[in-house]
């Protein structure tokens, strides 16, 4: 009998990932029995919400949720995506096949165990252009010392995109510091990490090797490194 997933919600935020978002959601059904999947759109114009809709039409454990007049941003794709969620766990990851969909049965293993934060830490990155790697070590420094210096929360990867945690916890978090989640930013883990304290978290850390994406384009630029440096001073 085959374990089940009825209990988590994966949050796919998207913003034109027609190339990859069926594939995936196909992925994610085929090998996690009952679990849940909520793609929060950022008005994509490029199919995506087509293809969503479709799948959704035929398997309820899917559902769309457009994000039409509401504020654009990666964070505020995927804090939408959580509170809409009704399970006990969710897992957050890209559209955009980067993270591996095998790492979600790892995750669930270590809320089995009583952890309610489990961060996938990128064990190492193929493919990564050497200014992308130079430019992405300073950032996690900078991150490193305000965490610090505020006394948070840390994890070997502050930035990783692709994490689970206790719906209740998150959801308790975000109310009471709404104001420093920086919704048009991309380090959601980070915002949060950054409203708590860790004798209040029981984290775990899974690894996993991130590649670059083979298709579609990168939404990083100007506007997210300083949403990211907002980020560090709220």
């Amino acid at each position: 009998m085959k374990e089940s997933f009825e209990e988590i919600t994966v949050v796919l935020p998207t913003l034109n990932e027609k190339e990859t978002i069926e594939k995936l959601i196909n992925a994610i059904l085929k090998n996690y029995p009952k679990i849940k999947i909520i793609v929060a759109d950022d008005n994509s114009t490029d199919g995506t919400i087509d293809i969503v809709k479709r799948i959704s039409s035929k398997n309820r454990n899917v559902r769309l949720l457009e994000r039409k007049g509401r504020k654009k941003g990666l964070t505020a794709s995927v804090i939408d995506g959580i509170l809409a969620s009704k399970t006990r766990y969710v897992i957050v990851m890209d559209a955009d096949m980067q993270h591996p969909f095998e790492v979600i049965k790892e995750i669930k293993g270590k809320f089995d165990e009583g952890y309610n934060l489990v961060v996938a830490t990128r064990a190492s990155v193929k493919n990564w252009a050497l200014y992308r790697r130079v430019i992405s070590r300073l950032l996690i420094y900078v991150g490193y010392l305000v965490l610090y210096l505020k006394g948070s929360a840390r994890c070997n990867d502050i930035f990783s995109g692709y994490f689970g945690i206790k719906k209740e916890l998150f959801e308790n978090v975000y109310r009471a510091n709404e104001r420093r989640f920086v919704g048009e930013g991309y380090k959601i883990l980070f915002d949060f990490l950054k409203c708590i304290k860790s004798e209040d978290l029981k984290i775990a850390e899974v690894p996993y090797i991130f590649h670059v994406r083979g298709a579609g384009s990168s939404k990083a630029g100007l506007k997210q490194g300083m949403a990211l440096f907002k980020s560090f001073f709220s």
